[in-house]
Order: C-alpha cells, then sequence, then structure tokens
C-alpha cells in the first residue's frame, strides 16, 4: 500500500518552502480525527481553494467516509467527472468548446490535452489509474437537485416531521430547531422576521412547538392549515385573536399556499425524503458522496433549504452515538451570506449548533470561502483546522487573523500573530497554510492534483446526463408513501380560494401520518371541519378515506295555540356529499337525534377524497346555511298525538302509548262525572217507574181478591140451589146465578187487565235500567285508555323563526379495500321518528 493511501488519513498534497519556493517530498497526510473538530478553507479566486476541498472530498470517499457537500455554484459536481482510463474520449463530452476556440484548437484536440494534463498532473503526485478507480469504487456518487429534475430531486413536503426526542429533550438545541425552521421558512415567502417581535415568527415557533412536543410531525399543507385554524387559544398571556387576527392569518396561510401551489415549487415535492441517514448511504450500506446542488435556486429558496438540511442533519446527529472518529463530513462550498458576522439569517444558528456539538457525534464541517470578511469569526473560532490561501486585501487578512486567533484561545494552544501575518502574504497559487489545533506549529503546503476533472460548473444538462443511469435506482427504492406525497400536489382556484386535492390515494393502508395529511385540502380560515370518529378498526389491506360531507345545526320554532305548543327545539342533519352539490345540497338529508361524535383531527393513516369546489369555498357556507333554513321549513315538522274526546295532545317527542297512560286519570275523571250525570238522569226515571210498578201490583192485588170475593158468591150460589133442589135450601128468593156468573167474569176480566197493565210497567222499568246499563257502560268505553281515539297533528315550524347555527364540512371515514369498495366506519345517532 503506497504511503498516501494510509488508512484514517487525507492525502492533502506536500509541504511548501516559502522561503525557496520548493514542494517537499514526502506527502502531507492529514488525520482524519482532526476533522471531527471541523474545518475552513478561504482562499480568494485562483487561489486553488475548490482544488483542495475536492481533493479532501475525494480523500474522505477513499476512507469510506460518506459526505454532504452543499453546491451554490455548481461546481461541486466535478467530482463526478474521474477517469481512471484517463482516455480522451473520458473527458471529450465535459470540454467546452468555446475554451476549445480559445485555444485555437478543435474540441477532439482540446479533449486530448486534458487528457494529457490530467494524467501527468497526476502523476507528479504519485496517483495513478488505480487510485482513480478506487475513488469511483469506494462511494457512490450523486448530484441531488432540490426543486429540480435535473438532477435526483428532493422534496421538502416532510420537512417539517418532529425531530427526534434526544433533540427535543435537549430544550436549547430543541428552540434553536424550532427558531431556525420558522426563519426559513418565512425567509422562503421573502420576510425577514425578528424571531422575537415577528408575530408570523412566534405563530410559526409555536405551531411547532406545539405539534413537535406531542410527536406530531408536520407538511407544508398541514402547517397552512394549523396557520388558519392554530390548536390554541392564546400566544403568551394574549388570546390569539388580538395577538394575530383570524383575517391575517389567511393572508399568511395563502402566501404560503400560493407559494405550495405555484408550478415552480412544484419541483419541491418530487424526489426523495430528506432523510440524512438515506442521502449518506446506499440501501445496501454503501457510503455515498452526496453533492446537493443549489446553484439553479433564488436566494431565497438557498436560505431556506440550507436551513432545512442544517436542521435535519442536526436531528440526524442526534440519533448516534459518540465517537471520536470520523462519520461523516458535511462541506458547504461559498458559505457567503449564510455565516455572517452580523445579523442572524435563518441558516446561521442550526449552522452555528453544528460547529458547536457535531463533533461529539463524529460529524466534520468544513466552510470554503473567498470573501472572509462575510463569515463571522466568533462563531469559527470551534472551527480546529484553517486552510489558508492567497487573500486580495489587508482587510480579508485581518480578519482571517482574528479567527485564528479565536480558534487558538478556544483550543488553549499559542498563537503567534505576527508569524503567521509573514507566511499569509508569502501564499502563492495552491499554496496553503494549515493552521491544525492538533498541531505543534502551522504547516505550508502545495496542494495535490484532483483526481477529478475541475472543468467548472456544470451545465443542467451535464448534471442530467449523469445522473439518468441512477434515477431507476431511486425510483425503485421509494417508498409507497414518498410517492403519494409527490404525486397529490395541491392545486389552487384562486389567493382567495383555498387549493384541494384532486383524487383520494391508493387503497394500500398507509404507515405513516404523512401519507394521510398528503393530500388533505387546505381550507381557508372561516371554514369549520370536524372529523366523525372511526367506529372501529381497520383491517390490514384496506385504506382508511376520508369522505367530505356537511353537518348542520339550527333551532326550529313550533308554535300552536290549540294545543299549547310554543317549543323551540335544537335540529342537527348529516349530508354526505360526493360530486357537485345539486341546487338543494340538503334533499334527502336527515334530521339526527344530536350531534355525532368527532374528533378534533383525522386518524394519520387516512387520505382524504376529493373535495368539490363548492365545499372548498368559504363564500359557499352561507349559501348553505340559506338552503339549510329553506330546506327545514319545507320538510321539518312536530308530529303530535290528539285525543279529541279529552281535548289533550301529547308532548314534543311523547309516545303514544305514554300518552295513553298519561291520559288514563283525566278519563277516569270524565268517566265517573259522565257516570254520575247519566245515573242523576235515570235515577226520577226509574223512581217514576217503581211507584207505578207498585201501583200497578196494588191494583192487580185488589183485583185479585175480588175476584175471588166473586168467585165465592158464585159457589154459594151454586150451594144454594142445590140445597133448595133437596128442599133443603134458604127460605127466602133464590139468588140469581147468572148474575153471579157474570159478576166473577166481570171481575176475572178487570184482573187480567190489571195483570197486562202491570207486566207493562215491569217491562217498561226493565228497558230503562237496561238504557242506563248501557249508557254506563258506553261512557266506561269511550272513556277507556286503550280506545281512546287519537289522531296525529302535524305542526310546522315558523319561518322567521328557524335559525341555523353552522354549517360545517365533516369528513366521514370509510374504508376501502382493494377493489374499491366503500364502507362506513362511523355511526351517526338514530334518526328520530314518529310513533306509529
Amino acid at each position: 500500500m503506497s504511503v498516501v493511501d494510509k488508512p484514517g488519513s487525507f492525502y492533502l498534497g506536500r509541504p511548501y518552502d516559502l522561503a525557496k519556493s520548493q514542494v517537499g517530498n514526502e506527502p502531507l497526510l492529514y488525520d482524519s480525527k482532526d476533522l471531527t473538530t471541523h474545518a475552513v478553507c478561504v482562499g480568494m479566486t485562483g487561489s486553488g481553494k475548490t482544488g483542495l476541498c475536492l481533493a479532501l472530498l475525494e480523500e474522505a470517499a477513499l476512507n469510506g467516509i460518506p459526505a454532504i457537500a452543499i453546491d451554490p455554484k455548481g461546481d461541486l459536481g466535478n467530482l463526478l467527472l474521474a477517469f481512471p482510463n484517463l482516455q480522451a474520449s473520458d473527458f471529450r463530452p465535459w470540454i467546452e468548446s468555446d475554451e476549445a476556440a480559445r485555444e485555437k484548437v478543435s474540441p477532439d484536440d482540446f479533449a486530448a490535452s486534458q487528457a494529457k494534463l490530467w494524467k501527468d498532473g497526476l502523476a507528479k503526485w504519485g496517483q495513478g489509474p488505480d487510485r482513480i478507480r478506487r475513488y469511483c469504487d469506494a462511494t457512490e456518487r450523486v448530484i441531488y437537485t432540490p426543486g429540480s429534475s435535473t438532477g435526483i430531486p428532493i422534496t421538502v413536503l416532510k420537512s417539517f416531521a418532529a425531530p427526534p426526542k434526544e433533540l427535543i429533550d435537549d430544550g436549547e438545541a430543541f428552540r434553536d430547531r424550532i427558531a431556525s425552521a420558522a426563519s426559513g421558512l418565512l425567509a422562503l415567502l421573502g420576510i425577514d422576521a425578528d424571531p422575537v417581535r415577528s408575530r408570523e415568527h412566534i405563530l410559526l415557533s409555536n405551531l411547532l412547538e406545539t405539534s413537535w412536543q406531542n410527536g406530531r410531525d408536520l407538511d407544508l399543507q398541514q402547517l397552512i392549515r394549523q396557520i388558519q385554524q392554530p390548536p390554541f387559544g392564546k400566544i403568551g398571556a394574549v388570546d390569539l385573536e388580538s395577538f394575530f387576527p383570524a383575517a391575517q392569518r389567511t393572508k399568511l396561510s395563502m402566501s404560503l399556499n400560493n407559494l405550495l401551489a405555484s408550478p415552480s415549487f412544484a419541483g419541491w415535492l418530487e424526489g426523495e425524503s430528506l432523510d440524512i441517514g438515506k442521502i449518506l448511504y446506499t440501501p445496501a450500506g454503501k457510503p455515498r458522496l452526496a453533492v446537493i446542488s443549489i446553484a439553479h435556486l433564488e436566494d431565497a429558496q438557498r436560505m431556506f433549504f440550507v436551513t432545512i438540511l442544517l436542521n435535519e442533519i442536526l436531528a440526524w446527529i442526534r440519533t448516534q452515538s459518540g465517537t471520536s472518529n470520523l462519520r461523516a463530513l458535511l462541506y458547504m462550498d461559498e458559505v457567503f451570506g449564510y455565516f455572517p458576522p452580523l445579523g442572524n439569517p435563518p441558516s446561521k444558528r442550526p449552522m452555528l449548533t453544528l460547529l458547536k456539538q457535531a463533533r461529539a457525534f463524529g460529524l466534520g464541517c468544513m466552510l470554503a470561502t473567498q470573501n472572509p470578511v462575510d463569515l463571522d469569526y466568533k462563531g469559527l473560532s470551534n472551527a480546529g483546522t484553517w486552510f489558508l490561501g492567497r487573500l486580495q486585501t489587508e482587510r480579508d487578512k485581518a480578519r482571517v487573523l482574528e479567527g485564528l486567533e479565536g480558534a487558538s484561545a478556544e483550543a488553549g494552544s499559542t498563537f503567534n500573530r505576527r508569524d503567521m501575518e509573514a507566511k499569509l502574504a508569502a501564499l502563492g497559487n495552491r499554496v496553503f497554510l494549515m493552521n491544525n489545533v492538533h498541531s505543534n506549529k502551522p504547516i505550508v503546503f502545495q496542494s495535490r492534483w484532483a483526481m477529478s476533472y475541475l472543468r467548472g460548473p456544470l451545465t443542467r444538462d451535464q448534471v442530467k446526463s449523469l445522473m439518468d443511469p441512477l434515477r431507476k435506482e431511486f425510483a425503485s427504492s421509494a417508498t409507497g408513501s414518498d410517492r403519494v406525497a409527490a404525486s397529490e400536489g395541491p392545486n389552487t382556484e384562486s389567493a382567495a380560494t383555498a387549493s384541494h386535492s384532486a383524487h383520494a390515494a391508493s387503497p394500500s393502508k398507509g404507515s405513516s401520518g404523512m401519507a394521510g395529511s398528503s393530500n388533505r385540502p387546505i381550507l381557508p380560515a372561516a371554514i369549520r371541519e370536524q372529523f366523525a370518529s372511526v367506529s372501529e378498526r381497520v383491517p390490514d389491506g384496506y385504506q382508511l378515506q376520508y369522505r367530505p360531507g356537511l353537518l348542520g345545526t339550527g333551532k326550529l320554532h313550533y308554535m300552536q295555540a290549540s294545543s299549547g305548543i310554543d317549543l323551540w327545539q335544537d335540529c342537527v342533519l348529516v349530508q354526505p356529499v360526493r360530486d357537485t352539490p345539486p341546487d338543494d345540497i340538503w334533499d334527502g338529508a336527515a334530521m339526527i337525534a344530536a350531534a355525532p361524535i368527532t374528533d378534533p383531527a383525522p386518524d394519520d393513516s387516512a387520505t382524504f377524497a376529493a373535495l368539490p369546489t363548492e365545499l372548498a369555498r368559504d363564500k359557499s357556507y352561507p349559501i348553505f346555511q340559506r338552503q339549510l333554513s329553506d330546506h327545514l321549513y319545507r320538510t321539518a315538522s312536530l308530529v303530535l298525538w290528539a285525543c279529541e274526546p279529552l281535548e289533550q295532545f301529547s308532548k314534543p317527542g311523547e309516545k303514544q302509548e305514554d300518552f295513553r297512560n298519561r291520559l288514563a286519570s283525566q278519563a277516569g275523571q270524565r268517566r265517573d262525572a259522565e257516570r254520575s250525570k247519566v245515573t242523576a238522569t235515570y235515577a226520577s226515571k226509574l223512581s217514576a217507574a217503581d211507584a207505578e210498578v207498585a201501583k200497578q201490583q196494588a191494583k192487580a192485588s185488589s183485583e185479585k181478591w175480588q175476584f175471588f170475593a166473586k168467585l165465592g158468591s158464585v159457589a154459594m150460589v151454586a150451594a144454594d140451589m142445590v140445597l133448595r133442589a133437596k128442599g133443603m135450601g134458604s127460605r127466602g128468593r133464590p139468588r140469581s146465578a147468572s148474575t153471579a156468573f157474570s159478576q166473577a167474569a166481570k171481575e176475572h176480566g178487570d184482573q187480567a187487565i190489571v195483570q197486562a197493565d202491570l207486566a207493562k210497567v215491569l217491562e217498561d222499568k226493565e228497558r230503562l235500567e237496561q238504557a242506563h246499563d248501557q249508557a254506563l257502560a258506553d261512557i266506561d268505553a269511550k272513556y277507556s285508555a286503550n280506545s281512546l281515539p287519537l289522531t296525529q297533528s302535524e305542526i310546522k315550524p315558523r319561518k322567521g323563526d328557524i335559525t341555523v347555527d353552522h354549517v360545517t364540512l365533516l369528513w366521514l371515514p370509510f374504508r376501502i379495500d382493494a377493489a374499491g369498495k366503500a364502507d362506513a366506519v362511523y355511526q351517526l345517532p338514530p334518526v328520530p321518528t314518529p310513533d306509529p
């Protein structure tokens, strides 16, 4: 093994004698462990700074150390232009025709000259094809392009996921994470927000803290929604509306929504998740040299992405175990503007935190710039290694010396300012002064020849051609939730209308909270949302999906003097809405007994079905309220039971059986009163009948005795006649037999008449008694509780008194099987129906 390939060492070049302007023969090896205390590389244009930094990244790759290289200029993609065969044909695709023309040679000849230049240069520094080949094989080199599909795109849709528990438990780090995330997002909107004075910053910080403290992830759509409808009512000691009124929060959310819905932002929603572990290593565990190119982005977008990236790196190191070895490398070229001495751009806080804390977890940070006056050297006092190239002005030298002095003081080492000044003044092209707090003294060296072809910034087409062979690998490794998130971006009709998703997601059940939130519609703050509770577990193989509906609540006034009704009644209606609503959106809606059970937030694993445009407009809901009022006037009624005999009405909601039971006591009183009246009416008649019967009975008795008396006379006459015939009769004139018989016959006839009269009055009395009994029986039957006639009486509400309290967007959960069949997994209170 060559001495330059000693494990754990970076071959950076050879020592250089400034006095003799001569390069030494021994290689300069830099201990990779020293990079855990971070490094700074400063040098003006033409100093060879880029070549040194690329050489250091090449050495990291050769040692199997993954790296993330942030590339604001677009020339770090040169790390992919390493050609083991060093053939002219390898260089030809990367030759600039204009450069060849300036050299007055053909592109092919210029490619041949570049191949020879690189071959000779590498050989001079002891590097051959084998080393280049090992560099190419040691890591997978990838160019990521956030916001663009030129390289491998990175999505930021999930970039507000809750940080790991280790970071949340670190109060200072957690607050820094919140502050920088809020600042980065506001910078993307062009808002330069002070974390203490800006209410936008304070609101976003509170939203992030509330979600993250509860372990809930946020994506941009959820954040837009929470800006409109925060999950809290106070900020500090002030109520939310006083601190930040809803109308102004809506403006902020619409600004973010317009950005999210803009075609120019679509690229930010596609590609790989910003997962640091996956960026540093392939699925097979091979380290990556990840170049993250931001050259194509606007300044605000660059700041936004760099802030998010640094936060994600901070979160990642918190999940790693401590180590003194170099585990990974973070390099940023041209750090100008991201770590200034004055001001606090969103990127500064996480970068400073990394410089202070990353060393404990084996992450080395290296920052490079050609503008030393634009660096916060107090912050860079955490850097243990300084690579100093040729500087342009005395002011630059003074700021560099200031930083070196601070770093030496931080490390507890001595610093010879005068000697350092003299050496800085003598530096030339590709000659650097390395001040390493882990070494006894500064070292001057000349950087080695880079194995990568330094052709300058790559064009978009060149980046695309380099990444095309890798796209299939990344497409196949993307998770289902990533693809859903990338494909279900929001639509928007206008700045005043919130966006909503166009289609439901795949019916496969998601495994993370983000899958469900990725297509949840974003609504104006004026639209109230509720989520019907999921009533049963959704089995594996099913997708939980929320479908839209409307929940209407109000009050109805029923009034009817005849029934004594003056009632205000609450009403609740639920109406599922799948397509474009009809003219009467409440047509067919049923009134339910009470408001359904709802949850404050949707199930994390759910997706959302398409939301009709009308339901996404806040201006539609006053129309829905008016339609609900009209619908209630046409369809609502209060059904009562009426009992005409008692002139009674049931109470609202009273069942027929209960009404009859309540009528029983009143019916008994009415029955007894009518019985008494009937009995009184028949009493005189029955008394007269009794008197007539007694009279006829007396008369019949008298006639009976008179008859017997006359019959006795006849017997005596007959006896007298017999005796006379025997000579034994009485003296005197004999009685006439015919007279006696005629008198007896007359009395018999009178007795028959009297008996007939008696029978008649007895019959009259019996009929009167039967009529009395029947009248009582009729009264008993009339007032029997079970036979009282009941009819239904319908009362319509008073139109002027119908009030509609709210119309709410109600999301109804369904489980969807693989075939697309949907079954409701929610329950509503029973529909009240009149008792038959």
